[in-house]
This record gives structure tokens, sequence and C-alpha cells, in this order.
């Protein structure tokens, strides 16, 4: 177990709700308090271990699914499981090795590297596993080019540090010469360089603008093309492995299955699951109900951000019942993120 944070748990209790989670992933059986004391060692009579089990569930941290049953966790269970008992795991140096080789072996270009990535993840974990594509706010700014194509229009291109974000045509209301947009770009270049393009605001462009004495046509132009690379809109979702829900006990009731995947292949509730995550930048979990759908409540999400430099620009994900190893998983999507990270410096952009 890890730390001590289990609020109005004892020492005991604490072990007693770790050891029942513990082999209900293992064996998918409700846990009765012969099993615990025959396999665990506890050291107390199993009375004692019935009723330490019998306040567990009164608590809210088990559940008896029917009257002469042993318990499972409940989400709550689960909750103070993975936030206070669960002991971190690392992958093997063979399965680093694997997913560093399957990475590096795998397409160039983004999108593909990418789709390799979920497709891998999802065999890994035998569950389903779904990577967002960068985003483009968190891409960082390389440079803008401003063309000149008559006085009065033009075509502003910003390139991000994953490649050309966007293109956009724009025009003018008054004269414009060729070398005023070759000023312009040049200055943008050098005041944004490395910049997210999530923190450049519109007064830095206006200050450039101001400086060289343009207009504020240009000014806008370059404003539209920023926010074009910054499309508001949810990142692409690469999933793969739903398949692998068949496999699950918990899912053999077809029509149950088929609910569950008729939500999961869209792509906007697959990024709303992990949206907090992405915004946080930081590994998480969410179990049944926190994931605010009726019929995601037998499931559960760990998610773990990529990144490009300092920053994440996307999240790797592993959904799967609530019964999951979710130290085993959030090592091996820590560890896959790690790689494709590594990847990102040297993708094509196509």
């Amino acid at each position: 177990m890890k730390g001590t944070g289990t609020g109005d748990l004892d020492q005991r209790k604490a072990y007693i709700l770790a050891t029942v989670v513990y082999e209900y992933i293992a064996t998918g059986e409700p846990v009765g308090s012969q099993t615990l004391t025959q396999k665990y060692g506890l050291g107390i009579s199993s009375a004692t271990v019935r009723n330490e089990m019998a306040e567990l569930e009164a608590a809210g941290y088990l559940v008896q699914p029917h009257t002469s049953a042993g318990r499972v966790p409940s989400d709550a269970g689960y909750r103070t499981f993975v936030d206070d008992l669960m002991a971190p795991e690392k992958l093997l140096f063979d399965e680093r090795r694997r997913i560093r080789d399957e990475l590096h072996d795998a397409s160039r270009e983004l999108d593909e590297l990418i789709d390799s990535t979920s497709r891998l993840l999802g065999r890994l974990s035998n569950n389903l596993a779904f990577v967002t594509r960068p985003q483009p706010d968190s891409h960082e700014f390389r440079h803008i080019q401003l063309i000149w194509l008559t006085s009065r229009t033009g075509v502003g291109i910003v390139v991000t540090s994953l490649g050309v974000a966007a293109q956009s045509l724009f025009e003018l209301t008054t004269d414009v010469k060729p070398d005023d947009m070759t000023r312009l770009s040049n200055a943008l270049n050098v005041r944004l360089a490395n910049h997210r393009l999530a923190d450049i605001g519109e007064d830095d462009i206006a200050a450039a603008v101001a400086e060289l004495q343009l207009s504020d046509d240009l000014r806008n132009a370059v404003v539209t093309a920023l926010r074009s690379a910054r499309s508001d809109e949810a990142p692409m979702v690469a999933a793969a492995g739903a398949q692998n829900l068949l496999d699950q006990p918990e899912f053999r009731d077809l029509r149950k299955l088929r609910s569950i995947l008729r939500i999961v292949e869209e792509q906007k509730t697959l990024y709303d699951l992990v949206a907090d995550a992405m915004a946080a930048e930081q590994p998480s979990v969410k179990i049944g109900h926190e994931l605010q759908h009726d019929e995601l409540v037998d499931l559960s999400v760990v998610t773990v951000p990529y990144r490009f430099g300092p920053h994440a620009v996307g999240m790797l994900s592993i959904l799967g019942p609530r019964r999951m190893p979710y130290a085993r998983l959030m090592a091996l999507a820590s560890g896959t993120a790690e790689t494709l990270s590594e990847r990102l410096s040297d993708v094509e952009i196509k």
C-alpha cells in the first residue's frame, strides 16, 4: 500500500479493502471473508474480517451483489484504492523495449503514428485504447509567412512545432506592398518564436503592427490566421481494441456491450471523457459514475498525457471494466506516452 490518506479508514480496514480490490480484479468473483483469511494471511479470524467488511460496506467502500455472496468494491472503494492504497508498477525492460521498437518502426507521418499507438496500447492492455491527436492550441509557434497575391489580397500560413497548422486567404480594404507583408512576417517570427499558440494574444500582434506602422487590416489578417491555426474543434481521436471488451465477463450481456460500443464510437464522447485531464496536463483515473454516462458506469478510464517539449499535446487513454488492473495500465499508458513523446521529434506532417 502507498500512503495513509484513507480518510476514516484505520490501517486494518485499509488493508482489507486493498485485498478485496486485488482479489476481485484477479478473479472477477465477489470476495468473501474466508477467501481473504486463507489467501492473504491477515492474522485475524474470518469472523473479524467479516465484521470489518460489513463496516466497509456500511461506509460505502464495498457492496454485496447478492445476499449470500461476498463483496465487491464500490466506486468509492476503487477510488480510495487508486488514490491511497495501490502500489505503483513499473514496466519490465523487455516491455519498454517492445513499445520503443514498435513505435520507432511505425510511420513518421503523424496521423499514422497516432493510429499505431492506439493499436499497440489496445493490444498491450487487452482493453479499448484511444489517443487524441495533438491539440492545435498546444503546438508551439514556429513561423508565419504572409504571401502577397495582389495589392489587396494575400495568404497567411502558420507553421507550428508539428508542421503546417493552417493557411488562410485574406482580403484588405487598403493597398499593401509585398515588402510590408515580409517585414511583418519577420517581426512576428522574432517576437512569437517558441510561444504556444494558446499563449499568443492579439496584443502581441498589435504591438508588431504598430512598431512597423502598418494598417489594422494586416493585424486582422494575422489574427485570423492564428485563430484558424488554433481551431476550437475537439481533436480527432484514434481508437482501437473495442473487441477486447468482448472478453470481459462484465460485458457478456450483448445489449449492454452494444450500448457501450455505440457511445465510445462517438469521437466527441471519447474526447469529453479525458478533456479535463488534458486541461490539467496530468495523469487521471475516472471510475464508474465519474464518467458521467449511465451506460458507462461499469467502466473506468486511465489517462496519461504525451508531450512535445515541455507541454502536453494529447492524451493516451485505456477504457475498460472498473475491475481493471489500475497500476498495470497506468504503467503501460505512461511507458507508451513517454515513447510517443520521443517520436514526435521526427514526425513528418503531410
